[in-house]
């Protein structure tokens, strides 16, 4: 069955979406923004292990594929590696629509998410989704110095050559979201990208004049350019 966008569109009014590339600054800023209006996060992540349970291999085989070890996880070239990374997002799309719709009914959801520039233009108007972006270079360090990616951490780092994992990690990355990256910035969608200098605080006021997240102790000013 295939929904048309205005449909999709509809029931999906209220989710605002919080999507970009890797190490953008997704999950802390969604959560931040739950912290502050008191909004479930739905994080797309933390669902694919539920999805993969009620999954088909028939019909969602990238997501039931499975691997022995790290050495063969990283083995493949970076074309397999890219390809599987991009099947895996479209069949789970699928079991996170369903999800979002029904949390969504009675009320406002932040979805941290991966989604194309073609699937947000589906899924969702401008005003309800931003895109925060990170050059895509030196992407695993990131993923593997942070407290929430520990796992990938552990298993990047049980392969028997470590620094070759890593370097096809980075490159299968760097070539999926490069073209992602560079397409963002020349979009009309709404961007932010992280930068050294980039504050939680700062990102945040910023999403949340875009998202019209206005709280009554906020002053208006605080919002000027």
């Amino acid at each position: 069955m295939i929904f048309q966008d205005n449909v999709i569109k509809e029931y999906l009014k209220n989710v605002y979406f919080i999507t970009g590339t890797p190490c953008g600054g997704k999950t802390t800023i969604s959560r931040e923004l739950a912290k502050r209006h008191n909004f479930p996060v739905y994080d797309i992540d933390e669902q694919f292990a539920n999805h993969q349970k009620i999954s088909n291999a028939a019909f969602q085989p990238s997501m039931n594929k499975v691997f022995k070890d790290a050495d063969e996880f990283f083995g493949r070239t970076v074309e397999e590696y890219k390809e599987w990374l991009i099947e895996n997002t479209r069949e789970q799309l699928d079991f996170v629509l369903l999800d979002l719709i029904r949390l969504s009914q009675n009320q406002t959801v932040l979805c941290d998410c991966h989604l194309t520039m073609e699937q947000a233009e589906q899924l969702t108007d401008a005003s309800r989704i931003v895109f925060l972006i990170k050059e895509p270079s030196n992407i695993v360090d990131d993923y593997c110095n942070r407290p929430d990616h520990q796992d990938f951490n552990n298993f990047i780092n049980s392969a028997s050559e470590p620094e070759k994992a890593k370097a096809v990690c980075n490159e299968t990355l760097k070539s999926l979201n490069e073209n992602h990256y560079n397409a963002i910035k020349d979009s009309d969608f709404y961007w932010l990208e992280r930068t050294p200098k980039s504050t939680i605080e700062e990102t945040v006021r910023k999403v949340e004049r875009h998202f019209e997240f206005f709280k009554e102790d906020f002053r208006m000013e605080d919002f000027e350019a």
